[in-house]
């Protein structure tokens, strides 16, 4: 079967790259790892090996042409095909027409594999460059993914529903919009029509769907160490599950799977599903109603990663968590005041939280010891202390939760904030966030009292150190003193604030410092609100 050969990425910030030279001709017998083209991009020049042996079937791209990462510049054939080839190769051909290969992008450094939870385009279909293709689900983004270039969707190789690693084909995109071409170089292009791979006996399989009958494993039992951790953590066999992965490797999810479906030995299907006896025959007593069994729904992707860090950062950090009530009768006032006219400037609503953003970066700037971070480093643990303030800002979804991140929070204005947040909040909503932007936060704000709750003990996310949470916002009487110590009552709003934090790191004297700061922020707020 034919091998595409792409442009690679060589770097996270390089984009695209020049063929500067091609090392070996259509008809060549070429090696895995021997150097078949010379790239040049604007950061480094490098050969680029042969992705397997064979014969050089098709060169798509020519010299001096400038393309972007992952398109296909190239056919390997089996070996076997070498005769063929050449024969083919000295006639004048006539092009077929050039096809480009959307493959699953790296949606962050961390991110290895997506799954594709919704084709917006079918066969056959006219996509526009930029124009949303497909819906991606990674361990830390929904994402829509825009079509690379104009043309025709003419394959579609990774069903809805599957996972699969970074740099994976998906779908092939054919007609207008591609690079083109001329003279001799374009005689040779010969780009064969893409089709599904065949899977043969043994071979491995890059798409994960369902998880085939279970046969035991026979010799080493491969699985990723987060895999195994999991399984011990639950009390499972590893070499009783099923692997979906690379040459059956047991993956996270199929040990994930596992425990959902109670399907692993340790796990009782029975004292899942507990049975009510039947009344002895000829009883004459009242019919128990009858017994609607439970729905059992796996775990989206989303929720699964969820859950798993939850766990992690309470197994890891000693939680502690304070709580402080402050009056925000003072902010009401202004918010009340101010409202028509700022909502009217900015175009996004002047709501409470820019108020609560604002007051807890100035608190950060006074305890930088709440936005650091504990870090392994060479003799033991360490404490990174961040430059900047990266504001993360969780945001409930209808699948799950996600937490965009406000980037040089210190930087900004009371008015930026407020755009930010809303912005944010919106494309988070709609799939519309790009990786850089859920990643990298050194605080977070939670909005517990969104619903209606008090407040919140929230748990930290990490590798942060703390994470404060907003309950709700209350009228009720409270107690005021005036400068001569007379008590009056008075209706006022109160809200509760919670600060979870490690306490590895945080001490509560420190806790309570950053508090009392943000507090008296809130109560005594005197910023310009632009």
């Amino acid at each position: 079967m034919p091998t595409d050969v792409i442009m690679p990425q060589m770097g996270e910030s390089i984009f695209e790259g020049t063929i500067t030279k091609w090392l070996k001709k259509i008809g060549d017998a070429v090696e895995k790892d021997e150097p078949l083209f010379e790239i040049s991009t604007d950061k480094v020049d490098a050969e680029i090996p042969s992705p397997v042996a064979g014969v050089l079937s098709a060169i798509t791209i020519p010299e001096g042409a400038t393309v972007e990462v992952n398109t296909i510049v190239a056919v390997i054939a089996e070996a076997g095909a070498i005769a063929t080839v050449v024969q083919e190769s000295a006639a004048p051909q006539v092009p077929a027409p050039a096809q480009v290969a959307v493959v699953m992008p790296q949606l962050g450094e961390s991110i290895f594999e997506g799954t594709i939870t919704k084709w917006l385009k079918k066969p056959g279909d006219m996509v526009q460059k930029d124009e949303p293709l497909l819906e991606i689900s990674t361990d830390k983004v929904d994402a829509e993914i825009p079509a690379p270039l104009s043309g025709i969707l003419t394959e579609i190789r990774v069903p809805e529903g599957a996972t699969v690693e970074i740099n994976a084909i998906l779908a092939y995109i054919g007609g207008a919009g591609l690079p083109a071409t001329s003279g001799q170089a374009a005689a040779a292009l010969q780009v064969p029509t893409p089709t599904a791979p065949k899977m043969q006996p043994g071979a491995p399989q890059v798409v994960k769907n369902a998880a085939p009958p279970h046969a035991p494993h026979l010799g080493r039992i491969r699985s990723s160490p987060l895999a195994r951790r999991i399984a011990k953590e639950h009390g499972l066999a590893i070499s009783q599950i099923p692997g979906t992965g690379h040459e059956g490797r047991i993956t996270k999810d199929d040990v994930l799977l596992a425990i959902n479906e109670g399907s692993a030995p340790g796990l009782s299907q029975e004292a899942a599903a507990p049975q009510v006896p039947a009344p002895p025959q000829g009883s004459a007593g009242p019919q128990a109603p009858p017994q609607v069994p439970a729905q059992v729904v796996h775990l989206t992707r989303m929720r699964a990663i969820i859950a798993e860090r939850m766990v992690e950062s309470v197994r890891i950090a000693p939680h502690v968590h304070t709580v402080y009530k402050v009056d925000m009768t003072r902010i009401a006032h202004l918010r009340g005041a101010h409202k028509p006219a700022f909502d009217q400037r900015h175009g996004v609503k002047l709501t409470y939280m820019p108020f609560i953003a604002a007051a807890t970066v100035a608190a950060l700037r006074h305890f930088p010891i709440v936005n650091a971070s504990l870090e392994n480093a060479a003799g033991g643990l360490a404490i990174r202390y961040h430059q900047n303030i990266h504001l993360g800002i969780a945001v409930a979804l209808d699948w799950g939760l996600i937490v965009p991140v406000i980037r040089n929070a210190e930087q900004r204005s009371f008015a930026d904030l407020a755009r930010t947040i809303a912005d944010l909040a919106l494309r988070a909503r709609t799939k519309k966030l790009s990786p850089d932007e859920v990643g990298g936060s050194t605080f977070t704000l939670t909005n517990a009292g969104a619903f209606g709750g008090e407040y919140g003990m929230p748990i930290i996310n990490q590798p942060e150190s703390a994470i404060l949470a907003v309950g709700g916002l209350r009228k009720e009487p409270a107690v005021l003193t005036d400068a001569e110590g007379n008590d009056t009552i008075a209706i006022r709003s109160m809200q509760y604030f919670c600060l979870g934090f490690d306490h590895r790191l945080i001490d509560g004297a420190d806790g309570g410092k950053f508090m009392s700061e943000f507090k008296k922020t809130l109560e005594n707020w005197n910023q310009d609100l632009g």
